[in-house]
């Protein structure tokens, strides 16, 4: 075994040691580029270095998004603002992340495939990449959870996970009827998140008539006054862009 071989043996045993799996895979390679290029070893040191901490970065960037349970992967640079109400400056404001750190909500309202999810995704997946947790739910799967955990008298424990998320992105409200159980449930979200953690909510209905989702008048007004409150609210408008695109293709296929 020559001496380069030893060296890598032991720096094998020690990566697996202390965990250093990016180091154990580019030591070698970057020695290689070390030498050729004449680089000191100090400067060797930091490139092998770096490369770990970058990898663990892109595997916390990984992690944060497979634990936010998005249903697809949707980004912000791929949202077309010239075929929506919504501007590209609104976009790029949010997507700094400075509302998360003044815990103010987002509420996306609009008709159907008019591209409320589509922002929702991509701002929750703008958000892991600044290193916060986010977790995507739809209002219906949320509220049953919540219900079920009640049953469980787990409902504490659920709604400490959710409030120590940075982002809730809650989907679809509107679309399923809440029942006073469920819609005192969600508001104890809601109220666990005011002014600390961000909510971004996509919704079809106008806040005028989020009463036919949430049966009590008064909570439906505490609700629209916690979500609205230092709130960014986009208009997605009224037109579905699937419906514009299955239009517009429908010639080719005749």
């Amino acid at each position: 075994m020559t001496s380069e071989d030893a060296a890598l043996a032991a720096i094998n045993v020690a990566t697996r040691d202390l965990f250093l799996p990016t180091v154990r895979a580019e030591a070698g390679p970057l020695a290689a580029g070390a030498l050729r290029e004449q680089r000191t070893h100090l400067a060797y040191l930091a490139d092998v270095l770096t490369a770990e901490v970058d990898a663990r970065a892109e595997r916390r960037r990984a992690r944060r998004i497979k634990e936010a349970k998005f249903p697809r992967t949707k980004r912000l640079a791929d949202f077309d603002t010239s075929r929506s109400a919504v501007d590209g400056a609104t976009l790029a404001a949010l997507a700094t992340g400075t509302y998360l750190d003044a815990g103010e909500p987002v509420v996306l309202l609009g008709d159907s495939g008019t591209g409320k999810t589509h922002l929702l995704i991509a701002l929750g997946i703008a958000a892991c990449e600044l290193g916060k947790a986010v977790r995507y739910t739809t209002c219906a799967n949320l509220i049953n959870e919540l219900v079920e955990a009640a049953d469980d008298r787990q409902l504490a424990r659920t709604v400490a996970r959710y409030a120590r998320l940075d982002l809730l992105l809650l989907d679809e409200l509107g679309y399923v009827h809440a029942d006073p159980r469920g819609a005192e449930f969600l508001f104890q979200i809601i109220t666990e998140r005011e002014e600390r953690s961000s909510i971004a909510i996509a919704t079809n209905l106008p806040f005028s008539e989020w009463g036919t989702v949430f049966p009590d008048p008064r909570l439906v007004a505490a609700i629209v006054d916690r979500v609205t409150f230092n709130a960014h609210i986009l208009q997605t408008g009224t037109e579905s862009y699937r419906l514009r695109i299955t239009k517009t293709r429908a010639p080719r296929n005749k």
